[in-house]
Formats: structure tokens, C-alpha cells, sequence
């Protein structure tokens, strides 16, 4: 079986934050005095380079199809920074027409006029990390920025031209009722946007929260926000296409459906992941860069290598594959699974018949669909791919 080289991403890590919420397990770091912005963008486009050079051969030729500034706050670089790293980026591999630019954005840090700079450098789309629109539970969670904040970032970047912005919101948030979840949704209903991330908090390992757990509410009151929560996105137009993820119009996020459907990407910055196939030899490798600062300067300082790369071998395919595709409601073609890792889809075929007959996917011998109940049990459905089983 032969592996077609898939659709590839960039995605661009900004590690630095004002400071670290309780809950958050990704790579970000408190900023401590004025950000090394000018080193760091000097940094991420040789890392670019580093990649475009080891993997010439699997990348001669392919365009990216988004781009995604993630962190970390990236709304912490002004936009001339953002712009110096797209004028970067565009000289050293094509970026195709209209293609969709997203930049995280907290509500906190963002100065007045900014959004403007922002669109004018390139960036189509934001992503504004608001997670609840009630200041209590701003508080407990840690965050920067009051619901007044969150609006008002939201309401000037539609004025300055953005229609097309993400809202991040959680849910089960400590001691929070069933009330308090739907009052947020309402909350951020009234302000339109085109794309809704909509996910409960869980303790993560090696955070606050893990240490020193605040009161959340059960398993089944979790359950019953997500499910009122849905329906109420439903009833306001929002299509539900990935267990978190809500779009308006069909504005569906292009460079998280990319992930989903277990295409490549480039990541670059500290702390950042890639991945990326050679289908001319039937490769996949996974990179992973440098997670602390400091460390990954100093290295594009001496030009050296930014990180670790790990081949994923055949028999994680399936799994990896899985743990991505099995998070969209209308899953993917089952042509995908070999298209996308050159393996022959007969390997999946024990674990498919465990999940139908447990009721947990559905039974289409095209397409590989999660119904609701393997939806709800989304963890249990995909770790019937893992290697050691």
C-alpha cells in the first residue's frame, strides 16, 4: 500500500505568557521582563529553515494549507513581529491565496489598534482564549482578563474586519452550575462568533490543579452541561463537527481539521510538534523542539539542531490515525486510513468488529463513524488501536 503525501500545516509556537493559569499543561512560561521578541523571530525562521532543509525531499513542492500561532499568548508579540514571521515564512515556501492564518489571542493583552495590525500583516482568523464569561470563575481559573475585557476584544476586532474569529470557552468549571454553563454560552452567542470551542476542564498532570484540585462538579453534572450546552449551540446555528469544536456557516476551523484527518505539519518554536510524511518512502516521522526558551535560543544561536525527531512506525499508525479522526461526528472515509499512513485497512478490522458490536461506531463499511455513545466514550473507543492490544 502506497501512503499520499496529505495536505501540510505550519504551526508556530509563542511560549510566553503574562502568567501560568493552574490548570494549563501546555508549554508556556511566565514572561519575566521584556520578551527577546526580535532573537525569537530570528530563531523560529532558521528552526523553518532547519526543517525545509532535512526534509527537502518530502516537502520539495507543497504548499501550506494554514497557518496557526499558538502558545503561550502569541497576542503578547505586536504585529509587526507577526508580520516579519509571514513575510519570512512566504519567502521560503508558498503560501497560497486566502489561506487561513489564525493567531491566539488573550483578552488581556491586547492594546487598542492591534487587531488592525494584525489583519494588515496577514492574520485572517483569531482565537480568543476567554473561557467563561463569569469573573469569579475567571479569578479561580487565572486568568488576566474580566467577561468586559473578553467583549470588548471581541466586539473591536469584528469593527476592525474580523468576522471569521474562534471563542474558546470551558465547561464544569469549579462549584459551577448547569445555570452558570448556559449563561456562558448565552454570553457568547451575543457576540457572533464564527466558531465555537467548547470543552470541559480536566486536572492535568504536573499542573496546580493536579496539586491542589478545586471543587469540580461530578462526572454526570459534567455530562449534563455538554449536553444542554450542545443543544443550545444546535438550536443557535452553531453545527457540532468535532467533539469540541462548533462552526457557524460552515466556518470550520481548516488548520485543526488538518490534525484531525492526520494530515502534516511543521511546528516551530519551543516546545512545538510536527509531522511529517515522506511518501516516497513510506515514512512518517514526528518532531518535537526544544520546550524551554532559553534552551531553544541558545541552540538557533549556535545553529544547531532545535530538537527530537521519532519515526512512527506501522504498527502505531492505527492508533495515532484513530485518536485524531474518531474526534470528527462524521468521522472519515475508511480509504483515508491507508491513504494517510500506507498501511491496508484489514488491520483495523478485529478492533472495528469490537467497537460495533459495543455499540461504539457505526456500521458503514465506507466510513469510520463514531455514533453518540462511542462519542461519549470517546477514550474507551480509541484505545482499542493501541499498539499493545
Amino acid at each position: 500500500m502506497s501512503l499520499i503525501t496529505p495536505p501540510l500545516s505550519l504551526y508556530i509556537h509563542i511560549p510566553w505568557c503574562v502568567k501560568k493559569c493552574p490548570y494549563c499543561d501546555f508549554n508556556s512560561h511566565a514572561r519575566n521582563g521584556a520578551l527577546p521578541v526580535d532573537t525569537y523571530v530570528d530563531a523560529l525562521l532558521a528552526d523553518l529553515d532547519h526543517d525545509l532543509r532535512d526534509y527537502a525531499n518530502a516537502l520539495a513542492g507543497r504548499p501550506l494549507h494554514s497557518i496557526f500561532f499558538g502558545g503561550g499568548t502569541p497576542s503578547l508579540f505586536a504585529p509587526g513581529a507577526i508580520a516579519r514571521i509571514l513575510d519570512g515564512i512566504a519567502a521560503r515556501i508558498t503560501l497560497p491565496r486566502g489561506i487561513e492564518i489564525t493567531l491566539e489571542t488573550n483578552p488581556g493583552t491586547v492594546e487598542h489598534g492591534r487587531f488592525d495590525g494584525y489583519l494588515k500583516a496577514g492574520v485572517s482568523r483569531l482565537s480568543f482564549g476567554v473561557q467563561s464569561f463569569d469573573d469569579d470563575k475567571l479569578r479561580r481559573l487565572g486568568r488576566i482578563h474580566s467577561a468586559a475585557d473578553a467583549e470588548r476584544a471581541m466586539r473591536e476586532a469584528r469593527d476592525t474586519g474580523y468576522s471569521n474569529f474562534n471563542l474558546d470557552l470551558m465547561y464544569a468549571l469549579p462549584e459551577q452550575t448547569l445555570a452558570g454553563a448556559l449563561a456562558d454560552i448565552e454570553r457568547a452567542l451575543a457576540l457572533r462568533p464564527a466558531h465555537i470551542s467548547h470543552y470541559q476542564l480536566t486536572l492535568e498532570p504536573n499542573t496546580l490543579f493536579a496539586a491542589k484540585p478545586p471543587p469540580l462538579p461530578d462526572e454526570d453534572s459534567a455530562w449534563d452541561m455538554q449536553e444542554a450546552c450542545q443543544q443550545r449551540l444546535a438550536d443557535a446555528g452553531y453545527a457540532q463537527y468535532e467533539v469540541s469544536a462548533y462552526a457557524r456557516d460552515k466556518l470550520r476551523s481548516v488548520h485543526n481539521l488538518n490534525y484531525w484527518t492526520f494530515g502534516d505539519y511543521l511546528g516551530i518554536g519551543a516546545g512545538a510538534h510536527g509531522k511529517i510524511s515522506d511518501a516516497a518512502n513510506g515514512r512518517i516521522v514526528r518532531t518535537s523542539k526544544l520546550k524551554l526558551p532559553r534552551s531553544y535560543l541558545d541552540r538557533a544561536e549556535r545553529h544547531h539542531g532545535f530538537g527530537a525527531v521519532t519515526e512512527v512506525g506501522a504498527a502505531d499508525r492505527p492508533f495515532e490515525f484513530m485518536m485524531n479522526a474518531l474526534r470528527l461526528n462524521d468521522g472519515v472515509a475508511r480509504s483515508m486510513f491507508t491513504e494517510r499512513t500506507g498501511a491496508p485497512s484489514t488491520m483495523l478490522d478485529e478492533n472495528l468488529q469490537i467497537a460495533h458490536e459495543r455499540g461504539w461506531l457505526e456500521r458503514d463499511p465506507t466510513r469510520l463513524v463514531p455514533t453518540e455513545l462511542g462519542r461519549r466514550y470517546l477514550n474507551d473507543v480509541i484505545g482499542l488501536f493501541l499498539p499493545e492490544r
